[in-house]
């Protein structure tokens, strides 16, 4: 688990009201409103989490109604303590299939934050995966942090695990090449051959940038049909074993291999 401070510590100043008198950032709030205003749910959704035992107060099972503060008593749910407002928070999702990436979906479909409720902050992708991709997708509430993992200069190996009918085998050094897509020619990726032959396999496939559904539309243009795109990894940061689903905090090492202080 990553836990990063911005410098000073301590909770934001408040200026004085037109009356002169000091707002008290210590004022107790229904911890319903509390788990709100951090992100973590709805303030309904908040009191069901509570109802069911899943909200602690300074280490007491907390009760629907009470009232607490979030600078001086110490709230966790599920065990996990609750972040400052201001906090920058990294994480990674194993994204399943189905979901979209993106804040909210106008036609009601499944988005990627349902997942990460509990992550205690109003976080948001880094990136795309396409809602028939699943596997590794970064989210943040830090926007130096999204634009650092974004941007060309960044630099950083992005592969996947690519299920595929077709001859897989006879496509492997053609998806090595650059070719054009969409009207643009893009770098070489690295290709490898997992398993399989004429009729379908599994390849690895590596590729530094990522434009809008590159490697379905690569393989494409090499005669392959993509039946599952998984990803795997950004740079020295590996899905590893995380359920699908699942998230985790970054550790300060994945945080730095991006450049970001920490």
């Amino acid at each position: 688990m990553f836990y990063s401070e911005k410098s000073g510590g301590g909770p934001p100043e408040h200026g004085a009201s037109e009356a002169g008198a000091i707002t008290n950032a210590n004022t107790p709030e229904r911890i319903s409103k509390i788990l709100s205003a951090h992100g973590v749910a709805s303030r309904r959704e908040a009191e069901i989490m509570i109802a069911a035992g899943r909200v602690h107060v300074n280490g007491e099972l907390a009760t629907l109604g009470q009232k607490a503060c979030d600078v001086t008593d110490v709230i966790t749910v599920d065990g996990m303590p609750l972040r400052r407002k201001d906090e920058p928070v990294y994480i990674m999702l194993n994204k399943p299939r189905g979901y979209l990436t993106t804040m909210k979906d106008q036609r009601g479909r499944k988005t990627v934050l349902s997942l990460v409720t509990d992550s205690g902050a109003r976080v948001y992708p880094v990136g795309r995966l396409d809602m028939d991709s699943e596997g590794l997708l970064l989210m943040t509430n830090d926007g130096g942090f999204a634009n650092r993992v974004c941007h060309p200069s960044n630099n950083k190996l992005k592969t996947y695990e690519v299920r595929v009918r077709g001859d897989a085998a006879a496509a492997v050094f053609k998806l090595g090449l650059p070719m054009e897509v969409d009207a643009y020619v893009i770098r070489a990726a690295s290709v490898k051959l997992v398993s399989g032959g004429p009729e379908g396999g599994v390849l690895n496939i590596g590729i530094f940038e990522g434009r809008n559904r590159q490697i379905r539309k690569m393989c494409v243009l090499c005669g392959l049909w993509i039946l599952s795109l998984k990803r795997l990894s950004i740079g020295e940061v590996n899905l590893g074993e995380l359920e699908t689903g699942r998230w985790r905090y970054l550790t300060g090492a994945e945080v730095a291999s991006f450049g970001v202080k920490n």
